[in-house]
């Protein structure tokens, strides 16, 4: 073995790169994932292997960080709209895989490997919590909208928050600090977290995205709040990790999944921290003593054991209570038994409480890497299969179909490209027209589905979408995939939806809001006819996007109105971004006949509004003949 590791910045930095770049091609060849390589080459590298690199303070500092990274992504990646639909599924299930890992703990700690009541409880605090690790497995084979995914990642808040609380509780008790003393400081330094991550950080990121749409700027910023997060959470008595999470968790809206801000977060993280994170665990895993003394290796069994079947029995409960499948009780069970953030927060500071001692400390770290292998592969097969599942029960939402994203005035092709990602919309066009004449014969020629767009703010910084529906839109062929469009921006920007239609397009609307899977929290206002349209100026405010359904002519929810949207949304909205959707239309004979076979009449005033056009048209043609 080499006597002296490697000290020169250049030489570490240079050796990090290499095995980042190295590892994961190699662990694709190998069918392992690569969670597992990182882990076994910072074993190899580590001080306890072959001594090639040290365990220094650069190495904690970027590991750390790769750590709050995990905790951060899984936050910012929490659908609020599925979420809001099974929170109290995912509180139940936070409590549920807590409390039976952390009893089980207690009981194998105590009967078993006849630990002292101190240290049995804060083992079993450890088997309760458990981290994301493998969430970014999910986010690869987009199963992140699953219920049972929402119902985990929202139960991990709570079941990392209740470990801790069983660490701060100890560290108050051998603090021998009287109940008042320790408590009250601690719970007003926990509200006042509270208070500036999840209020005010939101406050002055809306404030600075909608001045600055600079991206280094912006991502600059999400930093900032990571590290001051983490930070506040540790000066308040909790745990850093848990300071990310949250961090994660108020930047929800402001940082869309598919925004180019997430794409950087994911890609500087993904491909830099969490690497070096996980080559840091293995680095902690000291070999030598696993061979020397057969007691590590009976307690890492033991822990290993207590924690899969703990996390597992929460898992089967829960499949039976909520009616999950089989492979959902698979993918649950895989994505909450893996174990690192959370785990080495608790075991470093019992062994600084001299709670826990070299061998606890050495099973817990093997512990780590058995778990993180195991749920890498269950995580991965479940989620592949679910993959599968969902493609073959997808919606009607017609996902392949061709998209033109237009702008009218101006060209703003990063604001459309933007658009179309977050939308979730596979193949887009971008275009510019001069002026809206230009722009209505593009939509009157071209069959497909089309979105005119116009931006005043960010798509992140919108709180509301007012979506105004004509009657009979539910009958337009391409009506599903419209509001599809809808349903996934929402999603994305965390905005909430409001619809102005009449009783027979919102019962379409409801049905399609309550689908399992592709839920839509959606409030919703009575709109009679096209006419009452500018109803919505009476609600509208500065940070909502006006969305309008229109149609062609030859549509069941034509209306000789949508002539004047140009007009109307420049004199009425002209502080508020808008988007102007028009379904596709079918281009075949015998289509274009049913479609007129189901067109309906239109209300008196626009009948009349129609005839007085009518009349006024022959007159001009008249005066002209003359």
């Amino acid at each position: 073995m080499m006597s002296l590791p490697l000290t020169d910045p250049l030489s570490i930095l240079a050796l990090i790169i290499g095995i980042i770049w190295i590892v994961p091609p190699l662990c694709r060849r190998l069918h392992v994932p690569s969670i597992v390589g990182f882990i076994i080459v910072g074993i190899l590298i580590g001080s306890n292997g072959f001594g090639v690199l040290s365990d220094s303070q650069t190495m904690q500092t970027l590991g750390k960080l790769g750590m709050l990274y995990i905790m951060l992504q899984a936050g910012i990646e929490i659908d609020l709209n599925n979420f809001a639909q099974y929170k109290r599924q995912a509180v139940f299930f936070g409590f549920l895989s807590f409390l039976l890992p952390f009893l089980l703990g207690m009981a194998t700690s105590l009967w078993i490997l006849q630990f002292n009541l101190p240290t049995s409880i804060l083992l079993g605090a450890m088997y309760g919590s458990h981290t994301l690790m493998t969430y970014p497995i999910v986010g690869r084979y987009g199963v992140e909208q699953q219920r049972s995914v929402n119902v985990v990642v929202g139960g991990t808040m709570l079941t990392i928050t209740l470990s801790l609380l069983v660490l701060v509780a100890l560290k108050g008790h051998f603090l021998s600090t009287t109940d008042t003393a320790f408590w009250g400081p601690f719970l007003g330094k926990v509200l006042l977290f509270v208070v500036i991550v999840l209020l005010f950080f939101p406050f002055i990121t809306r404030k600075a995205f909608l001045k600055d749409r600079d991206p280094m700027f912006s991502f600059m910023m999400v930093m900032v709040m990571l590290v001051s997060a983490s930070w506040l959470a540790e000066w308040a008595g909790l745990e850093s990790i848990l300071g990310a999470f949250v961090c994660g968790v108020a930047l929800n809206k402001y940082v869309p999944n598919r925004s180019p801000l997430m794409q950087r977060i994911n890609f500087i993280g993904n491909s830099l921290f969490v690497p070096i994170f996980l080559i840091g665990v293995g680095m902690m895993i000291e070999v030598n003593r696993v061979w020397e003394s057969w007691s590590i290796v009976g307690i890492a069994l033991v822990m290993i054991a207590t924690k899969l079947f703990g996390k597992w029995l929460s898992s089967w409960l829960a499949q039976k209570l909520f009616r999950f499948t089989d492979m959902e009780r698979q993918l649950i069970f895989g994505l909450t038994h893996a174990t690192a953030a959370g785990t080495l927060a608790i075991v470093t500071i019992g062994h600084q409480m001299q709670l826990f001692d070299a061998y606890i400390l050495n099973g817990a770290v093997l512990m780590i890497l058995i778990l993180c292998t195991t749920s890498s592969f269950v995580t991965e097969h479940a989620a592949k299969e679910l993959a599968l599942q969902d493609e073959s029960h997808l919606e009607y939402e017609r996902r392949n179909d061709s998209w033109l994203l237009l702008s009218v005035g101006e060209e703003i092709m990063p604001q459309l490209q933007e658009l179309g990602e977050l939308s979730e919309l596979n193949h887009t066009e971008l275009a510019a027209e001069s002026d809206w004449n230009t722009a209505k014969e593009m939509v009157e020629r071209t069959p497909r589905s089309i979105i005119i767009y116009h931006p005043m703010q960010t798509l992140s910084t919108i709180s509301r979408l007012l979506v105004a529906v004509p009657r009979y839109a539910e009958k337009e062929h391409d009506f599903v995939s419209c509001f599809g469009q809808i349903r996934r921006l929402s999603s994305q920007i965390g905005a909430k939806v409001v619809f102005f239609c009449e009783e027979d397009t919102r019962a379409a609307i409801q049905a399609l809001c309550r689908r399992k899977g592709k839920y839509l929290r959606a409030s919703y206002r009575e709109m009679e006819d096209w006419e009452d349209v500018l109803m919505i100026a009476k609600e509208v405010k500065r940070d909502d996007m006006i969305v309008l359904l229109s149609a062609r002519k030859a549509t069941p929810s034509y209306n000789p109105l949508f002539e004047q949207l140009p007009d109307m949304l420049s004199r009425f909205f002209k502080e508020n971004s808008y988007l102007l959707l028009y379904p596709e239309q079918l281009t075949g004979e015998g289509e274009n006949n049913l479609l007129l076979a189901e067109q309906v009449p239109h209300s008196r005033v626009w009948s009349a509004i129609g005839q007085l056009k009518k009349g006024v048209q022959a007159l001009l043609h008249r005066i002209q003949t003359r």
